[in-house]
C-alpha cells in the first residue's frame, strides 16, 4: 500500500454506527429494470464481444500519420490567419478598418486585459471568429437526443442573443456512455424520492455531521462492485485527483506520469511537492527506462533512494498535455481534447511489480464503459484488481451523476479519509446525486446493465469501423467509446461543426491550442442510448460533409462513400 494510518476513534464509531444502521434499513436501490432496446439480441452481443476480446483486439490501436499534403495545407492555413490577423491589427490601430468587432466593446473599456501577447492576438483574430461552435448551452437532459439553445450574435461573436428557440439534435458530444442521463425511469424516480426524504443538501462535511447512511451504502456498494476492500467518495471528480494525490505523495517521492494525463492529475502532482517526470504516451520501454534510472540514480541532487515511486496513468486517455501558450490554455485544452487510446495495463502491472512501484489509475472515462461487467480497464483486461494500488474514477460519465471515488485497500482508504482536504473540507454529496449513482450501480450489476454494456460495445465498434471504411483517419482503440476523427485545417473544423448541426447532429470539435497544430479533430462520444438509426443518420451526415470539405485523408484505407459499404 502507499500509506497507512489508524482511523480516529470518533470517525470509526460514526462509520460503524452508520454501517449497522444501513443493514437494518431498507435499501435505496431500484427494483425495476427498464429496457433501452427491445430488439436487442443479448446472445448475439455476447458472441460478438467474446470474438473481439482476444489479446490482439484488446490492445489494437490505430494512429495514422498525418499526410504530407494535409500538414502543408494546415501550416499554410495558420500562416495566412496570422498574416491577416497582424494586418487587421495594424489597420485597427491606424483607424482604417471600420468594423470594430474584433476589439473589446465599449462596455469593457477600462478593465484590466484578460490576455497578453499572442494569447490576446489569437483570441482577437482567430478564436472569436469561430466562438459560436464552442460553449453551446443546452436545454434538456443530455441524452441520445437533446435540445440546444439557439443563439445569434450581432457583434461578431463577442456576445450572444438568445432567440427563445431550441434546436433538436442527435447528441454525439456528451459522456453519457451507458445512457443513464435520463429524466424518467428508476434512477430519476429514486433520486426524486431521496429529495423528499433527505432534502437537497447536508449543509456540512463528511467529517462533522454530513455523513448520511446513503454515503456509507454507496461506498460499500462500490467496493463490492470493484472487488476491493474499501472505497471513499467525493463530490467533485476533478478534486478527487487534484486534492488526493498530495495525500499519497510528498517531498522525497517520485511520480512517473503519462504525458497525456488529465490536468486534474497534473495539478495534483504539482501540489504534492513530489518530484515528477513524464514518460512517452503508452510507451512501456520509455517508462521502464525511467524506472531503472530512478532506482539506480535516486534523487538527482542527493542520490538517495526515493521514498516511493508512483506510476500515474489513465484508463482511457482523453487529452494531450504538451505545453502551449499559458496555464489558461493548458486548462482549456485539457477539458476538450480526447485521444481515445487505452492504457497497456498488463504491461504496467508487470513493470510496477518488477520495480516495486505503486500504480495509480484514473478510470474517469472507462468505469462503466469498459469490460464485460463494466468495471473498467481492470475488467477489460481481466487482471486482478489487487494489482492496481489506487483505483480512481468519476460518476459524471457512465453513471449520469456527479462526483468521484478512490478505491483500494482498507488501510489506504482510511488514510485518505483522515488526511484528504476533499473529504475534510468539502460539503458532502447530496442525496439525489448519491441515489442516482446507487440506482445506476444496481442496474449495472443486473441484466439491464449487461445489456447496456454490450449495446455500447456494439455501437462503438459499428460507428468506428464505418468511419474507417469511409476513408477517414480515426485515432484510438477500437473498443473505446471515445472516437476522434482528424480534420487538421482550422477552417474545416469550423465548417464541419456548423454543417453537422445544420443536419441535426451535435458534435464537439477542437483545434489549436486545445490540440497540437496538426491534431485538430472532431471527438465523437458513443452511448448505449444511441439506436442504430441514430448512428446511421450521423454517419450519413458525416459522409456528406466529409465529401463537401474533403476530409477523407487516410492512405491506409480506401476512400468510399457510405452507400458503397
Amino acid at each position: 500500500m502507499v500509506a497507512s494510518s489508524s482511523q480516529p476513534s470518533h470517525v470509526t464509531t460514526v462509520h460503524r454506527h452508520l454501517t449497522s444502521k444501513l443493514h437494518s434499513n431498507e435499501k435505496m436501490g431500484p427494483t425495476v429494470f427498464p429496457t433501452i432496446d427491445d430488439n436487442l439480441k443479448q446472445n448475439n452481443f455476447e458472441t460478438e464481444v467474446e470474438r473481439n476480446n482476444d489479446d490482439e483486439n484488446l490492445q489494437h490501436e490505430e494512429f495514422e500519420e498525418t499526410p504530407l499534403y494535409a500538414a502543408i495545407l494546415t501550416y499554410l492555413s495558420y500562416s495566412i490567419l496570422c498574416l491577416f490577423g497582424w494586418l487587421r491589427d495594424f489597420l485597427r490601430q491606424s483607424n482604417i478598418e471600420k468594423k470594430r468587432g474584433a476589439v473589446d466593446p465599449n462596455a469593457l473599456l477600462g478593465f484590466v486585459p484578460l490576455y497578453q501577447s499572442y494569447e490576446s492576438f489569437y483570441t482577437r483574430n482567430m478564436y472569436t471568429r469561430v466562438r459560436d461552435i464552442f460553449n453551446r448551452p443546452i436545454a434538456s437532459v443530455p441524452g441520445a437526443n437533446f435540445e440546444l439553445v439557439e443563439r445569434v450574435s450581432d457583434d461578431y461573436n463577442w456576445s450572444y442573443r438568445y432567440t427563445g428557440k431550441t434546436i433538436n439534435a442527435i447528441n454525439l458530444g456528451s459522456y453519457n456512455y451507458l445512457g443513464f442521463a435520463e429524466k424518467t425511469g428508476p434512477c430519476a424516480t429514486n433520486a426524486i424520492n431521496s429529495i423528499k426524504t433527505y432534502g437537497i443538501s447536508n449543509c456540512n462535511t463528511r467529517t462533522e455531521i454530513g455523513t448520511q447512511r446513503y454515503h456509507v451504502e454507496l461506498e460499500q456498494l462500490l467496493a463490492d462492485f470493484l472487488h476491493v476492500e474499501s472505497s471513499i467518495t467525493f463530490g467533485m471528480g476533478f478534486a478527487t485527483n487534484s486534492l488526493n494525490l498530495p495525500v499519497l505523495a510528498s517531498k522525497g517521492d517520485l511520480i512517473l506520469s503519462d504525458e497525456m494525463n488529465h490536468v486534474s492529475l497534473i495539478l495534483g502532482i504539482r501540489l504534492s511537492g513530489a518530484s515528477y517526470q513524464t514518460f512517452a504516451h503508452n510507451d512501456m520501454k520509455d517508462l521502464e527506462k525511467k524506472l531503472r534510472a530512478a532506482i539506480v540514480h535516486g534523487h538527482p541532487r542527493t542520490n538517495r533512494p526515493w521514498k516511493k515511486i508512483i506510476i500515474v496513468v489513465e484508463g482511457i486517455y482523453r487529452l494531450d498535455n504538451h505545453e502551449i501558450l499559458s496555464e489558461l490554455l493548458l486548462i482549456m485544452k485539457d477539458i476538450l481534447y480526447m485521444e481515445g487510446s487505452i492504457c497497456r495495463l498488463p504491461e504496467l502491472i508487470e513493470l510496477k511489480k518488477k520495480y516495486k512501484a505503486y500504480l495509480y489509475m484514473d478510470e474517469a472515462h472507462s468505469i462503466g464503459a469498459m469490460g464485460k461487467h463494466g468495471r473498467g480497464i481492470v475488467d477489460y483486461f481481466g487482471v486482478d484488481t489487487n494489482d492496481v494500488d489506487i483505483l480512481m474514477g468519476t460518476f459524471t460519465k457512465s453513471f449520469g451523476s456527479a462526483g468521484g471515488y478512490i478505491a483500494g485497500k482498507k488501510s489506504l482508504i482510511d488514510f485518505i479519509r483522515i488526511n484528504s482536504h476533499a473529504h475534510t473540507y468539502a460539503s458532502s454529496m447530496s442525496a439525489s446525486v448519491v441515489q442516482q449513482i446507487i440506482s445506476s450501480l444496481h442496474l449495472l450489476r443486473g441484466p439491464e446493465g449487461k445489456k447496456r454494456i454490450y449495446q455500447l460495445a456494439d455501437n462503438t465498434r459499428y460507428f468506428r469501423q464505418k468511419l474507417v471504411d469511409m476513408g477517414f483517419i480515426v485515432y484510438g482503440n477500437k473498443n473505446s467509446p471515445v472516437v476522434p476523427m482528424l480534420i487538421y485545417m482550422p477552417a474545416r473544423v469550423t465548417r464541419f461543426n456548423r454543417e453537422m448541426l445544420r443536419r441535426g447532429i451535435a458534435v464537439v470539435t477542437v483545434g489549436f491550442p486545445a490540440t497540437k497544430l496538426l491534431d485538430a479533430r472532431v471527438r465523437f462520444c458513443i452511448s448505449a442510448a444511441h439506436t442504430r438509426q441514430m448512428l446511421d443518420t450521423a454517419l450519413t451526415a458525416i459522409d456528406e460533409v466529409g465529401a463537401e470539405i474533403s476530409l477523407r485523408y487516410s492512405t491506409r484505407h480506401k476512400s468510399r462513400r457510405l452507400r458503397e459499404l
